[in-house]
């Protein structure tokens, strides 16, 4: 298992390998299908990002509500296939990884292998175990699209799977576990 920290540099990518386990400490940015569009939208348009892309982590996510006193609800990841037809322009922008569930079309593989990029795999399903790793929340953008905002998160070892490498790699076609 190996641990790495945010903002991600391009000599750690280079070392995780499809099915590596690893574990994620420092700031990672929600963005579901809606705020996906409009950050693609302000990209397209010279406009801000609500993040810096460059070297940053996104999670496919819309965390539930939280409880009384508790930072975050249950923060499972959402099916990323959805996110595939705005990842070039974020790819572009320089953002390096992104944190989901499920496989990724042909043209999202070949994308993220052109620009040097890893896709993550969080598991489905222990969505309230994942929030035990999200030490802050804090919304960024778009706080009208409720849980599906952009928030910025501090996670301290948040466990994921390499799915699909910057060699190409692919736990789908490998089955590797």
């Amino acid at each position: 298992m190996k641990t790495i920290h945010t903002p991600i540099r391009d000599e750690t990518l280079k070392t995780l390998r499809t099915g590596d386990e690893i574990y994620i400490s420092g700031t990672i940015y929600t963005a579901r299908d809606a705020a996906h569009k409009r950050m693609v939208e302000a990209f397209e348009n010279g406009q801000n990002a609500p993040f810096p892309y460059e070297n940053n982590i996104v999670y496919h996510v819309g965390p539930t509500p939280e409880k009384p006193g508790s930072i975050i609800g249950s923060a499972g990841p959402t099916s990323s296939y959805r996110m595939d037809n705005y990842a070039e322009n974020l790819l572009s922008a320089g953002l390096k990884i992104s944190i989901g569930k499920g496989q990724r079309s042909e043209a999202f593989r070949q994308a993220l292998k052109n620009r040097g990029g890893v896709y993550l795999l969080a598991i489905g399903g222990i969505g309230a175990l994942l929030s035990e790793c999200i030490k802050e929340k804090e919304c960024l953008a778009y706080p009208d699209l409720k849980s599906e905002a952009v928030y910025k998160l501090k996670v301290e070892q948040f466990p994921v799977f390499v799915a699909y490498d910057i060699n190409g790699g692919d736990i789908f076609k490998t089955k590797k576990r």
